[in-house]
């Protein structure tokens, strides 16, 4: 049962048999017209066909033939054919290698020849089939905990570890919700300073008279009110990493206090006089065009030239392609774990909406949709109505496709699917995934291996894996 399936589609019984004990390393299945060979061909799954194209209702002749290497490259376009054949064999060989033949054998065939070819065949059909699980499979991200298959955040994710290990400051563009806190931490946790404090602050949350306290801290008698020294977070951030969010909200007098910190690594309190060095790394982050807003004079030129010589944009989500679907399904899992519900997925309108939602939110609305609709399911899958969403008017009007009733692919794709939400779940950490699966560990490798799914770097997970995804 482990060898490959070879479908002989010849009306010749004797010559049929020949192959039949000519290929011992194969399992050979046998058709004689084009019906029988759609019918093994559906039901048997080969990996190669051997082709003659004389068949019956005109074994003289070759269109029943051609008709079926036609019929067999409709039903499976990756399925290699090698036409064999008799008759005028140079006109032949070029139209079956037009019409998408392999490779074309002249009869009477030498079998140690075709046996060659055959194998060739099958080598570039599993060439062909790795590729396409390559392509299908999320690739690993370099950024522990981020999920992501789209080639642009993977490109994000490169870059931020490449810049993780100097200490140049680091612009994140992107809108709400895109994970620019999740990148900065990555910044900080993938470098040298991993060790040392990451502070976060959010310059459009804390009011203007309140944020230079906050930032650069203050001495006793300040202000009314500063009872004592207060330390800011700058200098709860030395030797680590500073994340400032919406660096543009920040006001034109403390960007004066920013830039000098820039030029000379030191800081000073608020009613303090004394200059303080500190070491710590910026990571700023913004949704604003600093570029306009410098133009307008709402910030300080010289002080965006000095943020930006390293920026990061971030894609946003509704331009990741299948990562909507990729992360609504981990969010959904986690949230059905937490709730204690038993939620198998999403039915096929509700993906329809989440993959035509335009995402203002991004991650985060994603996020919040997703917990909500966790909760308001009244069955396993989880509907549109469930999520808010409008269903696209083309999932409205186009009626149900056929159903797939190929068992084997129902559940390699019913596994595969299960090893991802095993994996999501268990952040990563093969060794509670396959728990969960109920099989070990080596199994799981092989799993993940036969499904093309990347093994996580490490096991290790210190943040949700979900975090900013």
């Amino acid at each position: 049962m482990s060898k490959p399936k070879l479908l002989v589609v010849e009306d010749d019984e004797g010559l049929a048999m020949q192959y039949r004990w000519g290929f011992q390393a194969w399992r050979v299945v046998l058709a004689s017209d084009r019906a029988e060979a759609e019918a093994v061909a559906r039901r048997e799954k080969p990996a190669v066909v051997l082709l003659d194209l004389g068949l019956p209702p005109d074994p003289e002749g070759v269109s029943e033939g051609f008709a079926t290497l036609e019929a067999l490259r409709r039903l499976n376009p990756l399925l290699p054919v090698v036409v064999s054949s008799g008759q005028d064999q140079k006109a032949n060989m070029l139209r079956a290698i037009a019409l998408g033949a392999y490779d074309f054998c002249p009869k009477p065939a030498d079998l140690g020849v075709l046996r060659i070819i055959l194998e060739r065949a099958l080598r570039l059909r599993e060439l062909e089939e790795e590729n396409l699980r390559l392509a299908a499979a999320p690739r690993a991200s370099p950024i522990q905990g981020l999920l992501t298959a789209d080639e642009r955040m993977l490109a994000v994710c490169r870059q931020v570890e490449r810049l993780a290990s100097v200490t140049v400051p680091v612009l994140l563009l992107g809108e709400s919700g895109t994970g620019k806190e999740a990148l900065a931490r990555a910044l900080h946790d993938m470098g040298q300073r991993a060790e040392r404090p990451f502070v976060a602050i959010n310059a459009a949350a804390i009011p203007e008279t309140l944020l230079e306290s906050e930032l650069f801290g203050h001495e006793k008698g300040a202000f009314t009110g500063a009872i004592r020294q207060v330390v800011g977070k700058f200098e709860q951030a030395n030797g680590g990493t500073l994340f400032l969010d919406e660096i543009g909200d920040l006001p034109l007098a403390l960007q004066a206090k920013l830039l000098r910190f820039l030029e000379e690594q030191t800081i000073e309190r608020l009613g303090g006089r004394t200059p303080i060095k500190v070491d710590v790394r910026l990571v700023s982050a913004t949704n604003q065009p600093l570029e306009r807003q410098a133009a307008e004079g709402l910030f300080r030129t010289d002080l965006l030239y000095r943020l930006n010589a390293v920026t990061v944009r971030i894609p946003p989500l509704r331009e990741r392609g299948q990562d909507v679907l990729l992360l609504a399904r981990a969010f959904l899992a986690r949230d059905g774990r937490e709730f204690g519900r038993r939620l198998r997925g999403f039915d096929a309108v509700a993906e329809s909406a989440l993959l035509a939602h335009s995402w203002p939110g991004n991650v985060r609305e994603l996020q919040n949709r997703v917990r909500r609709a966790a909760l308001m399911s009244e069955g396993p899958l989880v509907s549109v109505g469930d999520l808010e969403l409008q269903a696209p008017p083309e999932a409205a009007e186009t009626a149900p496709a056929e159903p797939d009733f190929d068992l084997r692919t129902a559940r390699l794709r019913a596994e595969r699917e299960t090893i991802l939400r095993a994996l999501a779940h268990a952040g990563g950490s093969l060794a509670q995934a396959a728990r969960l699966l109920g099989v070990s560990r080596p199994t799981l490798y092989a799993l993940l291996e036969t499904h093309g799914i990347a093994v996580p770097r490490t096991e290790a997970q210190t943040h949700d894996p979900l975090d900013g995804a």
